[in-house]
């Protein structure tokens, strides 16, 4: 079974950002997603109380927000799925292919965090 079955319709609705409705989102639309998530925020938290600094556990959220964004949103997801497909398949960094995949995806990730800023 596919999360991702039509072009064009959300998934599921942008979460409220906060830790637990993004996670929430991300089992919906990406299960095999949340160990990841999980470790990222464990090193956020760790940074954060090393620092002092909350601005670690922000970073963290947002850039979760933007993995859910990009999955619940066929479109993004379809694109990202094909610049990273396009990394793999490159033969290197020097590569054109490679240049354009990295392009797509700063612009896909950027298009999600515009998307969950507005």
């Amino acid at each position: 079974m596919t999360t991702h079955p039509e072009q064009g319709h959300e998934l599921v609705p942008r979460p409220e950002r906060s830790p637990e409705a993004v996670r929430v989102a991300l089992a919906r639309v990406a299960p095999h997603r949340l160990g990841e998530m999980e470790q990222h925020k464990e090193q956020a938290l760790a940074t954060a109380i090393q620092d002092g600094r909350i601005g670690h556990l922000q970073h963290w959220l947002t850039h979760w927000q933007v993995q859910v964004e990009i999955e619940r949103r066929p479109d993004l997801h379809a694109r990202h799925h094909a610049a990273l497909t396009a990394l793999n398949e490159s033969s290197g960094k020097d590569a054109p292919e490679f240049r354009t995949a990295m392009d797509e995806l700063h612009a896909v990730e950027a298009e999600a965090r515009q998307a969950v800023s507005a």
